[in-house]
């Protein structure tokens, strides 16, 4: 007789690849298990509880500390002011960003130093924007209140003939601007926007260096002006980046930290309380974990929620390759 031994089965192919591939994942599975879903995980762990400032007991309350959250007119304020401070700053950062980088685009002597301005605004951190502001925003050395006196839009505090409350900011002066509740979220806003023209425009520049001349020769041909030119050409191609430029806009507004707790802290009377800032006093000032941690859920699911409508408006309105 003749024993015939049995071949052990091949893997599929497909777990074949898997293995293949999980040395190389490893090192991004470490990193984002160690700081994206782990944190994630432990902020759904301690919303259901409440504990002392030094963690050294917590108390199981459910969903106690969902209701108290969401129930709160302080957190549908900071909702608010977290909506509007995004409007502020995302559509005039793309708009400004869009017309610096159809100028930087252009095919002139010395743009190169051009760009280099334009784009000069992403080496700025956080805390010299936030210095320079407080600069310009000064109420008698800084040149916002000469513009804004001369276009005939002055603050309260100008128009008073005062300085208003005023509020010592640690440099030795009063800026009025960062103390008025309804100019302070609109100061801040400004210094954002300049902190963010630099990177739109370096991310719309290099959209519209990959739009072919020969979409614009044929528009010429066709008798397209240059407001036509930038309107059915420019527009339609470049919208994968105005989508993208969009996103992380909205993304960093949310996310929005340093500049408020420079100029603001939240005030004056919370006018300038987002979100995040309100997550920050909960979770670090005030030591309400469990209230911070529903507060950081709520914010994950907004923004995830405000993505996915993103993609889903854009969806056949941006144009890849030629294609929608």
């Amino acid at each position: 007789m003749t024993s015939t031994t049995q071949q052990p089965r091949a893997l599929p192919r497909s777990v074949r690849q898997l293995l293949a591939a999980l040395p190389f994942l490893a090192p991004s599975i470490v990193i984002f298990g160690a700081f994206v879903f782990y944190p994630l995980g432990k902020s759904v762990y301690l919303s259901f509880y409440k504990s002392n400032p030094f963690h050294t007991r917590e108390i199981y309350v459910g969903l106690e500390n969902y209701r108290e959250i969401f129930a709160s007119g302080d957190f549908r304020s900071t909702l608010l002011v977290t909506g509007t401070f995004a409007l502020y700053t995302v559509v005039p950062s793309l708009v400004i960003g869009t017309f610096l980088a159809v100028l930087a685009n252009q095919k002139l002597p010395g743009i190169v130093v051009f760009r280099t301005i334009f784009s000069s605004t992403i080496a700025a951190s956080v805390a010299v924007a936030s210095v320079l502001w407080l600069v310009l925003l000064h109420p008698s050395i800084g040149v916002m209140n000469d513009i804004t006196g001369k276009i005939g839009i002055e603050p309260r505090w100008l128009q008073d003939g005062g300085w208003g409350v005023g509020q010592h900011d640690g440099f030795g002066v009063f800026t009025a601007w960062f103390t008025d509740p309804n100019w302070a979220l609109i100061a801040v806003s400004l210094a954002t926007i300049w902190m963010n023209i630099g990177l739109f425009t370096m991310i719309l520049l290099a959209g519209l260096q990959t739009i072919p001349d020969e979409l614009y020769e044929s528009a010429r041909v066709d008798g397209a002006g240059p407001w036509s030119q930038f309107r059915h050409v420019t527009l339609p191609m470049l919208s994968p980046s105005l989508f993208f430029a969009g996103v992380i806009g909205l993304i960093f507004s949310f996310q929005a930290f340093g500049q408020f707790n420079l100029l603001t802290q939240g005030g004056p009377a919370n006018s300038t309380n987002t979100l995040l800032y309100s997550i920050y006093q909960d979770g670090f000032r005030d030591f309400r974990t469990g209230a911070a941690s529903v507060e950081a859920l709520a914010l994950f699911v907004v923004l995830l929620g405000l993505t996915l409508l993103l993609f889903r408006l854009a969806a056949g309105r941006v144009f890849y390759g030629g294609q929608r």
